[in-house]
């Protein structure tokens, strides 16, 4: 822990370790409880199924408030926001990841260094308008699409294309800037487009698909008919409830949810994976795949409830992987290895049994 700047999540940790938060939570009485309540508050099982929850009940908010521009005239809108806000999260989540590492600048995920990006006025403000969609558009499309996903700039090759200046006009309502992802947009966003750009420069290219501009889908573009909707409060927003009994199949119940990027500052996350034998009280790189099957099963378009509710099924627990990975490796090697003494006249012995298998 950092005595002199503490990650928030470790602080709120400590706070759970207080004898009047674990009194609270487990009802101590005695050491034996004691110890008992310390290991359910270090358990990473229950620190990652604090964070789905908390993660689907944003997710469930957000499907409800987004706009995404429609490949398909026919297809339905509730579940055509629901791909695009899962792909949303697991572009976001992966970048959080670099940004633990330091490879993206903090500052991209700080409501008030944004809102000196982005504003015009000369009293610099220290939030967002909650209503606008400049911070996904301007701050992660440009991140995801122009940076992350073009390779870097060199003197001899400039990858990274500067803001174009040609904007949607009468007599030209379908610029070519549009469908071009290499190129920076928004640039009437921002306060100092050109010191904004510095700010991209030195995030380094991934090569892969994950960040890749799937064109009218994503709706990169500074088109003025791009019905693209997804606002700041969806980011930024403090804690507060909405009402998602529709999804939970509950009566009268407000669900409390906070912006995304409040909700990841609360929890640590670590590019180290954890293994059976040491863990670490944090969210590690397994997270993104399970976040991203987990989403995808969580709604079901027919029925407007939760997959997951109807189903009774949940993502496989680290343990039960790693015994069967640890069976499968045990009987291969023991096969292969019997195989070759076999061969060889080593053990003088019948052939080797054929190994157990595993699903």
């Amino acid at each position: 822990i950092d005595i002199v700047t503490p990650h928030r999540a470790h602080v709120e940790i400590l706070a759970d370790f207080s004898l009047g938060a674990l009194h609270r939570a487990h009802g101590v009485n005695n050491v034996l409880e004691l110890h008992q309540a310390w290991q359910k508050t270090l358990d990473s099982s229950a620190l990652n199924k604090r964070f789905f929850q908390e993660l689907a009940d944003w997710y469930f908010w957000a499907v409800d408030t987004v706009t995404f521009p429609a490949d398909d005239a026919g297809e339905d809108v509730s579940v055509h926001n629901a791909t695009c806000v899962i792909r949303l999260i697991t572009r976001l989540i992966f970048v959080w990841f670099l940004k633990e590492k330091g490879l993206i600048p903090d500052a991209l995920f700080d409501e008030a260094e944004i809102a000196k990006l982005l504003s015009r006025r000369r009293d610099l403000p220290v939030s967002l308008p909650p209503a606008d969609s400049t911070y996904y558009k301007a701050i992660l499309q440009n991140l995801f699409f122009a940076t992350l996903n073009q390779e870097m700039n060199t003197p001899a090759q400039p990858n990274r294309r500067a803001f174009h200046d040609i904007q949607t006009r009468a007599g030209n309502p379908h610029p070519p800037e549009a469908a071009t992802p290499s190129l920076y947009h928004y640039k009437h966003y921002f306060r100092e487009p050109n010191s904004a750009l510095r700010v991209f420069e030195t995030i380094p290219f991934l090569n892969g698909g994950l960040f890749e501009c799937l064109g009218p889908i994503d709706g990169f573009s500074d088109r003025d008919d791009n019905p693209l909707h997804v606002p700041n409060e969806l980011f930024f927003a403090e804690a507060h409830e909405v009402a998602l009994n529709a999804v939970y199949g509950t009566k009268n119940k407000r669900t409390p949810v906070r912006g995304l990027i409040h909700l990841l500052h609360r929890y640590k996350f670590t590019i180290a994976e954890n293994t059976p034998i040491e863990e670490e009280v944090a969210l590690d790189p397994e997270l993104l795949g399970r976040v991203f099957e987990n989403l995808l099963a969580a709604y079901n378009p027919e029925t407007g409830t939760t997959a997951r509710k109807q189903t009774g099924s949940f993502y496989t627990p680290r343990e039960v992987v790693n015994y069967m990975v640890d069976e499968a490796l045990l009987a291969a090697l023991t096969r292969a290895l019997s195989l070759n003494a076999y061969e060889g006249g080593g053990f003088g012995c019948s052939p080797p049994p054929p190994p157990r298998i595993y699903r």
